[in-house]
């Protein structure tokens, strides 16, 4: 072979080894300009868009904001024997911290009611925090409109001209056997079955009756 056909040889091969590089790259540089673009998707549609449900407050509120101790609120859930099986109606519910426990420590169902928007804000943040936001509700709503058929237990820490003003509807809309607990405030003279103190403060306990006494109506 002659010096001419080798040199001729050589040339061939190298352009061929040249082109497998060039020909391999290019891909590798596409296939990964590819998959570092849907990552820049993924992290704009994840973006979470925020909410409210809060309403303007329909009018003042009946009481002054004062949260009820831990420890009343949880006497409160013991006389009351609350349960599972239970639907716990808190009146005036504040920061929901009596519906959040009910649900926490015995598992209840439970829906809050309160007219101030922040309250109701607070709440719905507490319950989230403590994980029982699929058992429990927030309704920002005048309590004298809410429905409290479908109770078994009401909580209350209002006052005494309003729980009187509360007590007939309470009558009305609440079946047989439906527990009543108030911190601080009685119903006049519809007497408790239980009278507790705790922490220096006292509890009043009812159960609505089968018939209501002609001096109650």
């Amino acid at each position: 072979m002659n010096f001419s056909k080798i040199l001729l040889l050589l040339t061939t091969g190298f352009s061929v080894v040249s082109f497998g590089i060039t020909g391999c790259t290019t891909p590798q540089q596409n296939s990964e300009a590819e998959t570092q673009q849907p990552a820049v998707i993924v992290q704009q549609t994840d973006t979470p868009t925020p909410t409210t449900t809060a309403q303007p407050q329909e009018r003042p509120g009946d009481v002054p904001y004062v949260p009820t101790p831990q420890s009343v609120v949880d006497a409160m859930l013991k006389v009351a024997k609350v349960g599972k099986n239970d639907v716990l109606y808190d009146l005036g519910s504040g920061d929901g911290r009596i519906v959040v426990t009910a649900a926490q420590k015995f598992g209840t169902q439970g829906v809050g009611v309160d007219i101030n928007p922040e309250r109701i804000e607070e709440a719905n943040q507490n319950a989230q925090k403590a994980g029982v936001s699929d058992r429990v509700k927030f309704v920002q709503q005048d309590l004298f409109n809410t429905d409290l058929s479908k109770a078994t237990v009401v909580t209350l820490y209002l006052l005494p001209d309003v729980n009187l003003k509360l007590r007939p509807k309470l009558f009305k809309e609440l079946k047989p056997g439906t527990r009543i607990v108030s911190h601080a405030f009685d119903m006049g003279d519809w007497k408790p079955q239980q009278t507790l103190n705790v922490d220096g403060k006292t509890i009043y306990y009812w159960v609505v009756p089968e018939n209501i006494p002609t001096n109650l109506q």
